[in-house]
């Protein structure tokens, strides 16, 4: 498994790494206890570690070693911050690779040395002994790790399984986990541009190559149907899926429901994808009567995020994916959509990941994603799936951004939406059929204000409705 999805996360590395700093953050961002190791020595010892030291450093380490089988033999998963020797332990290192999902905090021996310079660390008083002992340590960090990461958002996306990265690409056939086939599912556009060096990456992995249609298409009944019966993987196969967010939409969800489930891998190809559609886990279809009415929750084995492969986007699918990076500043209360694309596309996955660790099956707050796509799939679907997603995003935070009292210039800046014609009961019908109604009522995500979302918000039926018609050219 290469989530830390019912799983400890563990993050590993030598002194300086930022192991207490760096924990404890990942551990409120993902909704998680966390428990530093080198505490749970001292209260189990009734000693702190230079006085355990002082011992013996043997005593010190088998009283290292017992904290942390006790710590990973724990059932709630937690965030746990290991001393920069525990590793040394063959059977901590055992119960790491059984437990968690362990996370390398690179640092350079340089910065590791300023860092821990003058504190009252038993092994950082002489520098020529502590880079011996950083040389020395590194194989097995690397032999316990499962990914490695430099900051709290690196770890948060090692810990979803999200690995984002220019080139990704050329290295899927080692991003895939496992070792089975797999079988690969593109998008009519996206397999004639990146299809040939998807394939030509997974090499001898590959065991066939699937066709689905362009855009919405791609998640309708029969579509789905059709890739159930062409795949021929085993319980030991992965699926693929490369395109935008309605081909991993429908891949994901062939996935979750071929054989009661295989592993997918997500590489989506769009912004969109990339910072949403692609990372959490749902996956879905559409009906007539409206968008994403079945499908199922299925956290991919790994995504694959690349972000060169942005580079060949028509500019109408950048600001489609421009809707989703101005909803993640909002929610996250900061002006993502600033930065430049490749930093954008990384924070708001981490920011994603988080949100969809804390809760994997949207039962509370994951719902803080749905800002602006109660009106979206109603747009959506009153336009018969022919309005672009990110249009329809743009439009449905506007009118969040209204019933939420905020001003909304920096929607109407940076994204321009303009009314859509569509017949305005065939919306309202649809939006009363949003998953998230009550009783046919909708229940809405709004904002306090830039980074304070609000979930379930029961707003009055004519308040809506106007809302909605604000939006609806005429």
């Amino acid at each position: 498994m290469a989530t830390a999805l019912n799983r400890h996360l563990a993050l590993v590395g030598f002194m300086g790494a930022g192991k207490s700093t760096i924990g404890a953050a990942v551990a409120s961002r993902v909704g998680r206890v966390f428990v530093d190791l080198d505490e749970e020595v001292e209260r189990g010892a009734g000693a702190s570690i230079p006085e355990l030291f002082a011992r013996g450093e043997s005593e010190f380490r088998a009283a290292e070693e017992r904290a942390a089988l006790d710590v990973l033999a724990r059932g709630e998963p937690a965030v746990i911050g290991l001393g920069g020797g525990a590793i040394l332990s063959p059977r901590t290192r055992e119960e790491l690779r059984c437990r968690a999902l362990t996370v390398l905090l690179a640092v350079e021996p340089d910065e590791a040395w300023r860092r821990v310079a003058g504190s009252e660390r038993p092994l950082a008083r002489d520098e020529r002994v502590f880079r011996a002992l950083f040389d020395e340590r590194q194989p097995l960090y690397l032999e316990a790790a499962d990914a490695t990461a430099r900051d709290a958002d690196g770890v948060v996306l090692a810990a979803a399984g999200v690995h984002v990265g220019v080139g990704s690409l050329d290295a899927l056939a080692e991003l895939v986990p496992g070792g089975g086939p797999v079988a690969l599912a593109a998008d009519a556009v996206v397999s004639g541009i990146h299809g040939p060096a998807a394939q030509l990456a997974l090499g001898e992995r590959l065991a066939s190559a699937h066709e689905l249609p362009a855009g919405e298409q791609a998640k309708a009944a029969p579509v789905v149907e059709r890739l159930w019966g062409e795949l021929r993987l085993g319980r030991d196969g992965t699926l693929v899926a490369l395109g935008g967010g309605a081909t991993t939409d429908a891949a994901g969800f062939a996935a979750a429901t071929y054989l009661r489930g295989v592993d997918w891998v997500p590489v989506p190809t769009t912004l969109v994808g990339q910072v949403d559609a692609a990372i959490g886990g749902k996956t879905a279809i559409d009906l007539p009567q409206g968008k994403n009415l079945v499908g199922a929750f299925h956290w991919p084995a790994r995504t694959v995020i690349d972000p060169a492969l942005l580079e060949t986007l028509p500019d109408r699918e950048r600001r489609n994916g421009l809707a989703e990076v101005v909803k993640t500043g909002l929610l996250a209360g900061e002006p993502l959509w600033e930065l430049p694309e490749a930093e954008a596309v990384a924070r708001c996955a981490a920011f994603k990941s988080a949100v969809c660790l804390r809760d994997p099956h949207d039962r509370a707050e994951r719902q803080m994603l749905n800002l602006g796509h109660t009106f979206a799939h109603a747009l959506e679907a009153a336009a018969g799936f022919e309005l672009a997603h990110g249009e329809a995003v743009a439009l449905g935070l506007l009118a969040a951004l209204r019933l939420s009292g905020i001003d909304t210039a920096v929607v109407e800046e940076t994204l321009a939406p303009a009314p859509v014609r569509v017949d305005a009961e065939r919306a309202w019908a649809a939006l009363h059929r949003d998953k998230k109604a009550v009783g046919g009522a909708p229940r809405l995500v709004l904002l306090e204000a830039p980074g304070r979302p609000r979930v379930g918000v029961d707003v009055p039926a004519a308040d809506v409705r106007s809302a909605l018609d604000e939006l609806i050219a005429r």
